[in-house]
């Protein structure tokens, strides 16, 4: 058994522990707010486009003269290579959220090249992106060039060589350190243009959708093509179990955070009814140059979005792990103090039954 001053110790360590799981939990309680709030920012921007778009698919003929459709974002082709997004994040002390996240993405891999297709893992996070690189090799693209008329014009052309049936095709692991719609929108033109060039016929994103502490579910969405402007189409969905919601509740409480969704604000509902009026627009320019420019921004709103929900969900996920961090440390502090008082008296009780008993022998 250890002795008094290797209790004393250890208690002293496990105190120095929790105040630092205790600040870690606060810090995340804050930063979750500042999260909730950037996400009801950027809502009333994607309700505008959205309204947009879709008062411009009613009132006007998605197929061309050709008979053509207008755009190829919304063309639909059978499934042989697919992407897929996982949305991890870039740091530890979450509990099982970057864990159920790669487990989710890997399951969803599995049941594709079940199917006989070929996957391209695009991983956004530190955590994912360090899992699938060990188990699948990165994709290898080679640029070329040529030349035509006397060296006057040059034709860029970028082809891909693929060895394996899943391969990492992207990295984007500081994105979510400080996200920025910019950034965003590189990677999301990135995928449109392998999506319209037939590199792949359809785009999966795997995050963690996020609408209050306790409301919350690890989802596998649809994103190319685009099916129906405005929904999400979730293939495959895990909700919270009862436990994780309590242990959710008690750690918001305790931090002051709300359990409830944020309410609509009075800008947001404005955009919701901005474009739905059923009167006749007139639009400058023609619609498939239109749809060219509003369909990638449309697609790089849902990733933002996606982004945004994911990174409340790992604030709120470090801030219930820490709080139960917390909680531990304090009945461990409880249980060693019990402990020591017990080696502490049998110390004290020892001592004295040895001073009776010289006393005896004198």
């Amino acid at each position: 058994m250890a002795n008094v001053l290797d209790l004393r110790r250890r208690i002293r360590s496990v105190k120095n522990t929790r105040q630092i799981t205790k600040a870690m939990k606060m810090v995340s309680a804050a930063k979750l707010r500042r999260a909730q709030e950037r996400a009801m920012l950027a809502r009333p921007y994607a309700h505008m486009l959205t309204n947009v778009l879709d008062s411009l698919v009613r009132r006007t003929d998605l197929y061309g003269e050709e008979g053509n459709i207008l755009h190829p974002l919304l063309v639909e082709r059978e499934e042989k290579n697919v992407l897929v997004v996982v949305v991890a994040g870039d740091k530890g002390f979450a509990g099982a959220f970057n864990s159920n996240i790669t487990k989710a993405a890997q399951g969803f891999i599995d049941s594709r090249r079940a199917a006989g297709q070929s996957v391209d893992v695009e991983p956004v996070g530190r955590k994912a992106r360090d899992l699938f690189r060990k188990r699948y090799p990165t994709a290898v693209y080679e640029k070329t060039e040529e030349h035509y008329d006397n060296d006057l014009a040059t034709h860029y052309e970028t082809l891909r060589h693929r060895s394996a049936p899943v391969e990492v095709t992207g990295e984007h692991q500081t994105l979510l350190l400080k996200l920025e719609f910019d950034e965003v929108t590189a990677m999301s033109h990135s995928i449109v243009e392998r999506y319209e060039s037939a590199e792949i016929d359809s785009v999966y994103v795997v995050y963690n959708e996020f609408k209050s502490v306790i409301s919350q579910r690890l989802v596998v969405e649809k994103l190319l093509p685009i099916r129906k402007l405005g929904s999400h189409e979730i293939t495959a969905a895990e909700e919270m179990t009862e436990e994780e919601k309590e242990a959710a509740g008690r750690a918001a409480q305790t931090a002051g955070v709300s359990l409830t969704e944020p309410e609509e604000s009075e800008f947001e509902a404005e955009a919701r009814k901005f474009g739905t009026a059923e009167v006749d627009y007139i639009f400058d320019q023609a619609p498939y140059r239109l749809f060219r420019h509003l369909m990638p921004r449309y697609v790089t709103t849902q990733i933002f979005h996606a982004l945004l929900e994911s990174v409340a969900a790992e604030h709120a996920a470090r801030m219930t792990a820490m709080d139960s961090a917390t909680n531990n440390a304090g009945d461990m502090i409880d249980a060693l103090s019990l402990t020591m008082n017990r080696v502490r008296q049998a110390a004290i009780t020892k001592e004295i039954i040895e001073i009776v008993s010289g006393a005896a022998a004198l």
